[in-house]
C-alpha cells in the first residue's frame, strides 16, 4: 500500500487501519509505505528505513520513538517549533460574497500582511474551490476579489498573477508543474516576459536567478537543468513556491503543501511559509492535517458544506475546536 491515506479523512484511516489489522490476523502480509508517523505506528510492527534511495535501518516499532524513526529518515534530528507570527494591520486582500454554485457559497474574509491564514474542513467542503476562486482558476458565480483595495475586474488566472496572487496546487503533478521541462523552465514559468522582453529568452539571466532561489529554498540535488519530473515531490514543491518568489507574488495560496511529502521536507516547507510570512507575503493554507495547521496558522476558517462555518483565532485554535465546526450539524448533534 503506497501513501494509502493521501485522500482519507481520519475517520475513513480509521476504518482501513481495522481492515489492515483484520488481513494480518487471517495471515496477510503488507508493506505500508507512508509519511505519517502516526499511521506507521498504528499501523505497522516493524519498519524499514530509506534514504535518498539507500537502506537505513529496520526497526522494531515497539522498541522505539518517533523521534527516533524521523532521525534516521532525515539524518539528523528535528526540532520542535513553536508557531511564529508575522502579522501586520493591513489588509491585502478582501474576499466579500465569493460563491461558485453549490461548492462555495458567499464566502467572505479579510487576509492581512504578513498573516498565515487556514482554512479547515471535511474534504469536499469547499476548501481547494475556494483558493481556486481567489486565483482565478474557476469561474465565480458572484463576489469579489480585491487585492489591496482594488477589486480584480477580469477573471483568470492571468489577472491573478498580475495582482501579485500565486496559486500552489494540491494536485502538484497534474496542475503545478510542466514535468518534461527542467526546474528552470518550470521556475520561469509567470516571469518569462522578463527574461524574455524581446522574444528571445535571456538564458544566462534566466539561469542565475533561478539557481540563487533554488539555492535559497534548499533544492536537492542542485541540478537546475533536470526535468523537474525527476525530483522528489519535496523539490518540486520548492520549485513551485521558488517560482512565485521569482514572479515577486504577494499572496500565495498553499492547497495542501506537504501531501506526499517526506518529514524532512515537510518541516523545510514549514520553515519557507514563515520566512515568506516574515518578509512581508501573506499566505493561505488548506490543509486536512491539524497539526500542520495548528503548526503554521495564525488564524483559521473552517468551512462546511461550502460555507465559512467558522473563523477561530490564535488563542482559540485547537484540533477538537477545528473538528467541531467542520463536521455536518446533524451529524454533530447526534
Amino acid at each position: 500500500m503506497d501513501e494509502p491515506t493521501s485522500s482519507l479523512t481520519p475517520s475513513e484511516f480509521e476504518r482501513l487501519a481495522a481492515v489492515i489489522a483484520g488481513l494480518a490476523a487471517r495471515g496477510v502480509s503488507i508493506i505500508y509505505v507512508s509519511h505519517k508517523m502516526d499511521e506507521v505506528f498504528r499501523t505497522c510492527s516493524r519498519a524499514t528505513i530509506m534514504r535518498d534511495g539507500r537502506f537505513i535501518a529496520d526497526l522494531d516499532l515497539a522498541g522505539t520513538t518517533e523521534g527516533a524513526v524521523v532521525a534516521q529518515m532525515v539524518g539528523r534530528e528535528l526540532a520542535v517549533a513553536e508557531h511564529r507570527s508575522s502579522v501586520q494591520a493591513e489588509t491585502v486582500l478582501s474576499v466579500r460574497g465569493l460563491s461558485a454554485g453549490t461548492k462555495v457559497v458567499d464566502a467572505s474574509f479579510d487576509l492581512r500582511r504578513g498573516e498565515v491564514l487556514g482554512i479547515a474542513g471535511l474534504i469536499g467542503s469547499g476548501r481547494t474551490e475556494l483558493l481556486r476562486l481567489i486565483a482565478g482558476a474557476d469561474r465565480r458565480s458572484g463576489g469579489t476579489v480585491a487585492v489591496n483595495g482594488r477589486p480584480l475586474v477580469r477573471a483568470g488566472t492571468r489577472a491573478a498573477i498580475a495582482a501579485g496572487i500565486g496559486l500552489v496546487p494540491e494536485e502538484r503533478k497534474r496542475d503545478g508543474i510542466v514535468p518534461q521541462r527542467s526546474m528552470v523552465a518550470n521556475v520561469a514559468l509567470p516571469s518569462m516576459p522578463r527574461f524574455a522582453p524581446r522574444g528571445i529568452v535571456r538564458g544566462r539571466r534566466l539561469r542565475a536567478e533561478a539557481g540563487r532561489l533554488l539555492a535559497e529554498v534548499n533544492l536537492r540535488p542542485m541540478q537546475i537543468d533536470r526535468p523537474i519530473r525527476l525530483f522528489s515531490g519535496g523539490n518540486q514543491q520548492k520549485g513551485i513556491i521558488a517560482r512565485w518568489i521569482a514572479a515577486g507574488t504577494q499572496i500565495l495560496l498553499f492547497d495542501e503543501p506537504t501531501r506526499g511529502i517526506d518529514i524532512g521536507a515537510k518541516a523545510e516547507i514549514y520553515g519557507l511559509i514563515e520566512r515568506l510570512a516574515a518578509e512581508g507575503k501573506s499566505v493561505i493554507v488548506v490543509s486536512s492535517e491539524l497539526p500542520e495547521l495548528l503548526r503554521l496558522s495564525d488564524r483559521v476558517l473552517v468551512m462546511r458544506q461550502g460555507r465559512i462555518a467558522a473563523e477561530l483565532p490564535r488563542e482559540a485554535l485547537s484540533e477538537q475546536a477545528i473538528v467541531a465546526h467542520a463536521v455536518p450539524q446533524s451529524v454533530r448533534a447526534a
